[in-house]
């Protein structure tokens, strides 16, 4: 089964905000996936930013010192919705697919010894 995990790798953010500060607005992410198969390991990644909105009706503001991983992989995603982040999912998945079963292959050339 292949691992996907996504990881958040550099936060933006306004310095001075409607009286916050520190203020997340955009998360760059990277996408791994992993694949160990008969003792040969398989990798794929992708990565992007997205734009996020600081301030939500829904949730209360987060100090910068407060965040943690998983919340903002949650922003990304929920601000991404669920048909990007499964085609991104999906793209790392596919990468790994065409290591195992590439779809194009370079052989010797036959002439060759």
């Amino acid at each position: 089964m292949i691992s996907i995990v996504w990881h958040i790798e550099q936060l933006s953010c306004y310095p001075q905000e409607e009286g916050q500060t520190d203020v997340v607005f955009s998360a760059a992410w990277r996408v791994s996936g992993e694949l160990t198969q008969d003792g040969v390991t398989y990798y794929g990644s992708s990565f992007g930013s997205q734009v996020l909105s600081p301030y939500s009706p829904k949730s209360p503001f987060v100090p910068y010192s407060d965040l943690v991983e998983s919340q903002v992989i949650g922003w990304v995603q929920s601000a991404m919705g669920e048909a990007e982040v499964a085609a991104i999912n999906a793209g790392v998945e596919q990468q790994i697919q065409g290591q195992i079963t590439p779809a194009v292959v370079s052989l010797p050339l036959p002439w060759v010894a």
